[in-house]
């Protein structure tokens, strides 16, 4: 962090534009570019959620299907770091890749990170969670604008949750739609934001996809002894059938969002994606040279005993 924020000061002074800022990831890396002292606007369909945004990032109107929405949002900005939202319909898909990649290149972008927000198989798969980010890559990485891709696994704040935390706290279960001896490199959002921070410096080589996690890939059993150690209580780890995990985000959200989340999680658990999940810690470190947050050290910082979840 001192690096960058020394490089900063010296002149490199980013001017962001950062889709999903009033989400959790897309949130957290707005807050990290602005306490990095970098201008950043936050990408807002919907005007009203604007006062969700991060002090210190500016809202802007657009919408990832409006691509004069889009190039306005773009004018004037050096750098981005777009995600896309829970959309699995490969039109829908193209058209907000070949929006952006418009956009981008129109404004003169100098660089831009894609957060595939999810791993993609080498292999191809009937799992529109990874064939949409792969033709999503696919668009981005073949425009003008240099593109790095950043491809986390599984979000700790995922167990932070109204669907994880109060088993967690009340009953000492930990349950996730992952076998047992599947291993997982679990990552922070604050992690997520930091190689992602780093992705947009000069540096970090674009035109390829980076598989990234956090600081030491556990199985379920291992993860809840982590827990265990941290709360100092008994936690156990009880894998969720993925067809149950689907079943429960379909009364959420819309069918087909449910099945593109649940897909993921379908393709991990097989015997054909063992090591998915859970990329080297080594790698992330050397690529981005950032600090991987321990999960014990993630757990003691969350405030569980409040269920703010």
């Amino acid at each position: 962090m001192t690096r960058h924020i020394q490089q900063t000061a010296s002149g490199d002074r980013k001017h962001v534009l950062v889709t999903g800022a009033n989400g959790f990831q897309g949130g957290a890396v707005a807050r990290r570019l602005a306490a990095e002292g970098h201008t950043v606007r936050g990408l807002v369909r919907d005007r009203a959620k604007a006062a969700a945004l991060p002090a210190g990032v500016t809202p802007v109107h657009g919408d990832l299907a409006d691509a004069d929405a889009l190039r306005a949002a773009f004018e004037g900005v050096t750098h981005a770091v777009v995600a896309l939202p829970l959309e699995y319909d490969p039109g829908t898909v193209t058209r907000y890749a070949g929006n952006i990649a418009e956009a981008a290149h129109r404004a003169g972008v100098r660089r831009l990170v894609f957060n595939a927000n999810t791993p993609v198989p080498d292999e191809p798969t009937p799992y529109a969670g990874f064939e949409t980010r792969r033709l999503a890559e696919r668009i981005l990485l073949a425009g003008p604008v240099p593109v790095a891709v950043v491809r986390p696994p599984v979000y700790l704040e995922n167990l932070f949750s109204p669907w994880n935390g109060p088993a967690l706290v009340d009953h000492g279960i930990l349950t996730y739609p992952l076998p047992a001896d599947r291993k997982v490199a679990w990552m922070s959002h604050a992690d997520l934001a930091r190689v992602a921070a780093r992705a947009l410096d000069d540096d970090v080589p674009t035109g390829r996809a980076w598989p990234v996690g956090g600081a030491e890939p556990l199985t379920g059993p291992e993860l809840a002894a982590v827990f265990a150690r941290v709360l100092g209580r008994e936690v156990s780890y009880l894998p969720l059938e993925v067809r149950v995990f689907e079943e429960a985000l379909g009364r959420a959200l819309t069918p087909g969002t449910a099945a593109g989340v649940a897909g993921v999680y379908h393709y991990a658990a097989s015997s054909r994606a063992p090591g998915l999940l859970a990329p080297r810690p080594a790698d992330t470190k050397s690529v981005f040279g950032v600090r991987l947050t321990p999960v014990a050290e993630w757990i003691r910082a969350q405030p569980w005993g409040d269920r703010s979840w």
